[in-house]
């Protein structure tokens, strides 16, 4: 911008923070914050944890949910004392377990799912998951129709992540897709986003579609938007008081391609608050 000093922000406002999250587990509930730290990595203590199936070495994701639904119910949290990192998870009767138990936690988790499975913190370079392709018509990825099929694909290397770093999700979004499909309820947890944006007044529809190919300001980091977020069948399943919705996932195939949010990988790491700008 002509005049900028030093410093001073690029851009313009395309809207402000309303609330971030991370998810420590994949595949658990995470927790809410009013500050995070945007690591070169992504958001510090997201995804830092996984399960890992003993029998077959594939990385546990709730995108299987009959086979592991029953992690979606968990959730978990971060800690960090005295430089040493840890998460607690916590069981649907409100039992709290740390991975500083490691074997205590997992007996607990194997329990629960009926198979054997590590708690891992490190991950591997080739790490897969599966996913279930729900029994629904037209859902369509890459040229390729599926239709109740369970594929396999590769995490990035040395992550828990599906693809990106970081998922950023706007309110105008969920309200559109409230105003189209009024029947169901488009609660911002079934989407597991870490920032959730509210535009500036007057913006309508997808509007982060937009975004793609652009770089967000926000507090102190800078976020390369990569390409939308494709939506899975954990978007439809049972969460909380939320009861079990396959029109949420039809609702983004029929009309966003399949899209919700957009994906992030960090340009720039920094501090984020809730009320911080969000500059484009």
């Amino acid at each position: 911008m002509d005049g900028a000093g030093a410093g001073a922000p690029r851009g313009m406002v395309v809207g402000r923070v309303v609330s971030l999250y991370r998810y420590p587990v994949k595949s658990m509930g995470g927790e809410r914050l009013e500050a995070a730290r945007i690591t070169a990595r992504g958001m510090e203590g997201d995804r830092a944890g996984a399960l890992v199936d003993r029998e077959t070495g594939r990385v546990v994701s709730a995108k299987r949910p009959r086979l592991w639904g029953a992690v979606y119910g968990l959730s978990a949290s971060f800690e960090r004392e005295n430089g040493a990192a840890s998460i607690r998870v916590r069981f649907e009767d409100g039992t709290t377990l740390s991975s500083a138990g490691r074997g205590r936690l997992e007996a607990r988790l194997s329990a629960l799912l009926g198979r054997e499975v590590a708690f891992a913190t490190e991950a591997v370079e080739t790490a897969t998951c599966e996913y279930h392709w729900p029994d629904m018509e037209g859902l369509v990825q890459d040229g390729r129709t599926y239709r109740d099929e369970i594929t396999e694909w590769e995490l990035p290397p040395g992550t828990f992540f599906d693809s990106s770093g970081l998922h950023a999700l706007t309110t105008t979004s969920l309200d559109h897709l409230r105003e189209l499909v009024p029947g169901s309820d488009f609660d911002v947890g079934r989407f597991r986003p870490n920032l959730v944006i509210e535009p500036v007044a007057g913006a309508r529809g997808f509007v982060e579609n937009d975004w793609v190919g652009g770089t967000l300001e926000v507090g102190g980091a800078r976020l390369s938007v990569t390409k939308p977020c494709m939506r899975c069948v954990m978007v439809t399943l049972p969460l909380g008081d939320l009861p079990k919705d396959p029109r949420v996932l039809r609702a983004a195939f029929d009309h966003n391609e399949g899209n919700v949010g957009v994906k992030c990988e960090v340009a720039e790491p920094g501090a984020v608050r809730v009320g911080d700008e969000v500059r484009l």
